[in-house]
């Protein structure tokens, strides 16, 4: 019998896949335990037809990531830090910090988990920063740090 898998099975496969399996195992434990439905000609349509919505969404995801990563080119961040002699930061600018600075300053939403930073900022300087904003895109964003008075 040929099952459409509702969630992921561990011995048959993902969600959203077409399996074969025997009729007594679809009967009394797939189709009870709700792990899949009978892949009848309706329910191979629907499936076709969230599949369908399912690229929609994504590619209207990648599509935002992607403007989203255009108006980063045009932002900067300008943070302020003391600091001693020579440049040299007290402490150091963390991605929570650039977060809450592109809000207050740009109005943009960033999650500070996204910030890549490949090590902590610890002088005075402008920097550029990548955002991760969808697994395919990349954002930078200018940080600038100066010393505050």
């Amino acid at each position: 019998m040929k099952v459409i898998l509702l969630e992921d099975v561990k011995s048959l496969g993902k969600k959203g896949e077409i399996v074969n399996v025997s009729d007594g195992y679809a009967r009394n434990y797939v189709l009870p335990k709700k792990l899949g439905l009978e892949a009848n000609s309706a329910n191979l349509n629907d499936l076709k037809l969230q599949r369908a919505n399912a690229d929609k969404v994504a590619q209207e995801q990648l599509e935002a990531a992607q403007e989203l990563a255009k108006e980063l080119e045009t932002k900067e961040v300008t943070l302020k830090m003391k600091s001693g002699e020579g440049g040299r930061a007290f402490g150091s600018v963390s991605s929570k910090e650039i977060a809450s600075a592109a809000k207050t300053q740009c109005g943009l939403e960033l999650d500070k988990k996204k910030i890549q930073l490949p090590e902590a900022i610890k002088a005075l300087g402008a920097y550029e920063v990548s955002v991760k904003l969808h697994p395919k895109v990349t954002g930078k964003l200018k940080v600038k740090v100066v010393e505050d008075q």
